[in-house]
């Protein structure tokens, strides 16, 4: 398999604009939660432009973005603070609650860089059925 990059937080991940997969896992040694690949020419930016439509929190219906959305959804606590927050009249945007899921979730992320789409496909096929995945 391809090399990979060191886990950083997702937060401050900088990949560069080009195709390759990614792994993310919950927490800093947490178990891989998911398998992505960023080189379709759909969004652009390759690795780029796909880890950071997720932190816009403009992902919230896509892949990893609706996995985190979910999952925050389903914690009561993280519900409660954002009812909170809208029944003393500081209600957040769609997009705001999609970035404060990702803090939720502490997502941290590594990545190997491929030529192009076709290669970061199989690179995400090959990883899928050797890697369990929890998401």
């Amino acid at each position: 398999m391809a090399p990979w990059t060191e886990w950083v937080p997702l937060i401050s991940a900088d990949p560069p604009p080009s195709p390759g997969v990614y792994l993310a896992r919950q927490a800093a040694g947490g178990p891989v939660v998911y398998v992505g690949v960023g080189a379709g020419a759909r969004q652009g930016g390759g690795l780029r432009g796909r880890l950071r439509r997720y932190t816009s929190g403009k992902a919230l219906v896509s892949g990893l973005g609706e996995g985190v959305f979910d999952r925050a959804l389903a914690d009561r606590e993280w519900l409660s603070e954002r009812l909170s927050e809208v029944e003393s009249g500081r209600p957040m945007r769609a997009v705001q609650w999609g970035k404060a899921s990702l803090v939720w979730a502490d997502l941290h992320v590594c990545w190997a860089l491929v030529a192009g789409q076709e290669e970061a496909l199989a690179l995400e096929k090959r990883v899928l059925a050797v890697q369990g995945i929890g998401w």
